[in-house]
């Protein structure tokens, strides 16, 4: 019997007892769904960091006082032993730069806002050097950006997050007004383009001013953070090497002694999360996948009443000349069309909940071609291997013991 064939019988059969084989499949179409499902989360997840909270610029990292903080000890602990960094360390980098191709300064602070009596709480102040829109990920939307001149001479303007623009202006052009933080007015030169939202904190309710305009408010003892821009990606590590070369060197630290000062990188944060995501991962996968099992078990059992069913049929196809691998062939193939076709329904399903799950909790998911492939070939094996038994059953019936079969 050629493979085709034994597929069209398969289908066939299929099609015959279709709410018998709908209910053989629940185990297979819940299992997939389920393992996809956790997948598509873990998976949009893994890409939510990547391009929202582990990019932090075009070939760039992050130097400040604390680093990478893992624990609220570890926090105490950096807090304790780490010195501010201050501008005149930004002057350093960029006194002789080999592998630094831009270095920008960041300070920051919770302020309230005001506008003709409307007020906005909580929002970020950050004071920035003019150049920091070359390494950021910020974008201009409408305006401009902190200019060499405003940061010079501290001037009192600002760029600010869509959120504030929404807020306060939403059906006013804000380019040229003026809002108050602290009671200090700030004329608007600028807005950002929308970010979003970071696992739902918002990401727009941002002002920017000069570094020095927050300096000449706020005083100059605040420890900054300095973005660096690396000249390329070949040379981010040899880069990150340079800086830490520097600030040793103005810290007078020996060679055995550790830094005293953080450096943030996207490979440290995707490190984090592989560590902490990772096991989760591979648990919740293998946790989810003994439905799977489940719903192979599902259906070994109906092929073996479907064998029993079907022994005079069996016998008549036996008397007619089919072999043992004939008929092999036709309950192999039925089994596992019966599982791929839950496998496909399994995903399809996993493929809507994942939609309904973004449109709902704006959880990031996604669903990569390669899982999807692996889930219908997984459905499948699952049939075939499954069954093997109640297949192997039906061959080797004897045909004139079939045949007087009721």
């Amino acid at each position: 019997m050629k493979f085709v064939e034994a597929l069209r019988l398969a289908f066939s059969t299929i099609a015959t007892h279709k709410l018998r084989s709908f209910l053989t499949l629940l185990g297979i179409i819940f299992g997939v769904a389920t393992v996809i499902v956790v997948v598509s989360l873990i998976e949009g997840f893994n890409q939510y960091v990547e391009e929202k909270i582990a990019d932090l610029g075009s070939n760039a990292f992050v130097v400040n006082k604390l680093g990478f903080i893992t624990s609220f000890q570890e926090w105490i602990d950096k807090n304790k032993k780490n010195k501010d960094i201050k501008i005149e360390d930004l002057q350093a980098i960029m006194e002789h730069p080999v592998y630094v191709k831009d270095a920008a300064a960041q300070v920051g602070r919770r302020v309230e806002i005001k506008y003709e009596g409307k007020t906005l709480q909580d929002f970020v102040l950050r004071g920035v050097s003019h150049n920091m829109i070359d390494i950021d990920t910020v974008r201009i939307d409408q305006g401009r950006y902190i200019s060499v001149q405003e940061e010079e001479h501290s001037g009192y303007v600002c760029f600010v997050g869509s959120d504030v623009v929404n807020q306060l202006f939403p059906t006013l052009d804000p380019i040229g007004r003026e809002i108050k933080i602290d009671g200090i007015p700030l004329r608007i030169i600028g807005v950002a383009q929308t970010i979003g939202t970071i696992f739902g904190n918002p990401q727009d309710n941002f002002v920017l001013i000069p570094i020095t305009t927050f300096q000449k408010i706020y005083g100059s003892r605040w420890s900054i953070s300095i973005r660096v821009a690396a000249t390329g990606p070949d040379t981010l590590e040899k880069a990150q090497d340079e800086v830490r070369v520097i600030l040793r060197a103005r810290r007078h630290l020996k060679y055995y002694d550790a830094d005293n000062f953080g450096i943030v990188t996207s490979d440290a944060i995707n490190n984090l999360r592989k560590q902490v995501f990772g096991t989760i991962s591979i648990v919740t996968v293998g946790v989810t996948s003994i439905s799977l099992i489940v719903g192979g078990i599902v259906v070994m059992n109906m092929m073996l009443v479907s064998v029993t069913e079907r022994t005079r049929e069996i016998g008549v196809r036996k008397s007619l000349g089919a072999r043992r691998r004939d008929i092999l062939k036709q309950f192999l193939a039925e089994s596992t069309a019966l599982s791929f076709a839950g496998g496909a329904i399994g995903v399809a399903l996993a493929y809507g909940i994942g939609r309904l799950v973004t449109a709902l909790f704006s959880l990031p998911t996604a669903l990569p071609i390669v899982w999807t492939i692996v889930a219908l070939s997984v459905s499948g094996g699952i049939g075939l291997f499954f069954g093997i038994y109640p297949a192997w059953k039906a061959a080797k019936l004897d045909p004139i013991e079939a045949l007087r079969s009721d």
